[in-house]
């Protein structure tokens, strides 16, 4: 079963499988910002919609602390286009 983790200590969100991580969507820490750098899914996991769900936890948790989001990398700036319901978030 793949799990996905905030960990606020890598400043990134995390997939993993089985204990095995298999993909990320890290994020830059300024004041009351983060801005989505890099998400990334490991070869043979992808079309599973788990970058999607990476970006989605690194957006709830930016809501819970107040923070904005700014979507940088590629796949986080179509997700956030796609879904308006990110738009609070938009920095």
């Amino acid at each position: 079963m793949i799990r996905v983790r905030f960990e606020p200590e890598k400043n990134r969100t995390a997939a993993y499988d089985d204990g095995k991580e298999i993909g990320g969507c890290e994020f830059s820490p300024s004041g009351s910002m983060w801005t989505i750098d890099h998400t990334f899914v490991q070869e043979g996991y992808g079309g599973q919609g788990i970058a999607g769900k990476l970006v989605e936890e690194v957006v709830n948790q930016a809501r819970k602390r107040g923070i904005r989001v700014v979507p940088i990398c590629s796949f986080a700036r179509k997700e956030f286009a796609r879904k308006p319901e990110y738009r609070d978030v938009l920095g």
